[in-house]
């Protein structure tokens, strides 16, 4: 959804894109575009004021957080949550804008969560300035991710607790799960928080120390935010290695298992296979009583075995 905001007076008022591209006056104009790359582009070459470093960033296919300051302007990127959509199943999504004094340029390829609670504090004349414009991005950003990664944590802390109780092979996809959205979100996390506390050291005219405040408060989430993934992602490795070494320890107690009644047995298989050769000479071969002696025998040298066994406390292992 593009749009286009003026603050001009403390009036706040929605505009067309060409109006606000053409504004020069002493008012804040804050230009907001999603969707296609070739009509951002169009609409960006429209307007002088952006640089073309800054307008290829603003329209870049691949982007990170970042903050790079163009004499009195900055270029500055963060990564945030979408809103949910069944036609892509990336939970995050970048929002770039290049600041300047009087004019913000914001561009996103799809819908940020964010978005709407900022243009909320524009309608309701929150957002005076550039710097107002970022550091309510940044809060809100932080604001909507920190429930995520809070989630993250929880959801492990469950697992554990099935671990214990010895769920053991029904964690392993929720495991996988979580580790794998830990990852994701600590490759954007991270960058956050160096691109706010760039952006937040930067001496423009436009950027008041409230608004620093905000910034650097947004960006100490973002590094506590950076912990907990960090965290989150360890203890599922952990967790992740006793399962295999739980596995590993079935597999090893089961080959003993199978090993102590295959010795058990080869005495046993040797009797029978001796005794019962079609040659003559079988010792007993035509007494009645025999074949109970042959029983009794391997009942006793079973015994035996077995005996030996829990003596040697193999069965114990």
């Amino acid at each position: 959804m593009d749009c286009a905001y003026r603050i001009e007076d403390g009036a706040v008022a929605r505009i067309p894109l060409q109006e606000a591209i053409e504004y020069r006056g002493a008012g804040f104009v804050w230009i907001h575009l999603e969707g296609s790359d070739d009509i951002d582009r169009e609409t960006l070459q429209r307007d002088p004021e952006v640089p073309d470093v800054a307008a290829n960033a603003l329209v870049a296919q691949e982007t990170r957080p970042r903050c790079d300051r163009i004499r009195n302007g900055a270029i500055v990127n963060l990564r945030g949550l979408a809103v949910k959509s069944e036609e892509d199943d990336d939970p995050l999504v970048s929002i770039r804008l290049w600041m300047c004094a009087n004019k913000v340029h914001s561009r996103s390829r799809r819908r940020l969560a964010a978005t709407d609670e900022v243009m909320q504090q524009m309608g309701a004349g929150l957002i005076l300035d550039p710097g107002d414009l970022i550091s309510a991005f940044a809060v809100a950003i932080s604001a909507r991710l920190d429930p995520e990664v809070a989630a993250l944590g929880d959801d492990l802390d469950d697992c554990e607790t099935g671990f214990e109780e010895g769920q053991v092979y029904r964690l392993r996809p929720s495991i996988a799960r979580i580790r794998s959205e830990a990852i994701s979100y600590r490759r954007f996390v991270a960058p956050d928080r160096d691109a706010l506390t760039a952006i937040a050291a930067q001496d423009f005219a436009w950027l008041s120390d409230d608004d620093r405040l905000h910034i650097r408060e947004a960006a100490d989430r973002f590094a506590r935010m950076t912990e907990e993934l960090e965290a989150v992602r360890e203890r599922a490795a952990l967790i992740h290695e006793q399962i295999s070494d739980m596995r590993a320890e079935q597999i090893d107690q089961r080959s003993l298992v199978i090993a102590v009644v295959a010795f058990i047995f080869l005495p046993l298989t040797f009797i029978t296979g001796l005794l019962g050769m079609n040659v003559e000479g079988i010792p007993f071969a035509h007494s009645p009583e025999a074949f109970w002696g042959v029983v009794a025998l391997c009942v006793l040298l079973a015994v035996v075995v077995m005996a030996w066994f829990v003596r040697q406390k193999w069965l114990n292992r």
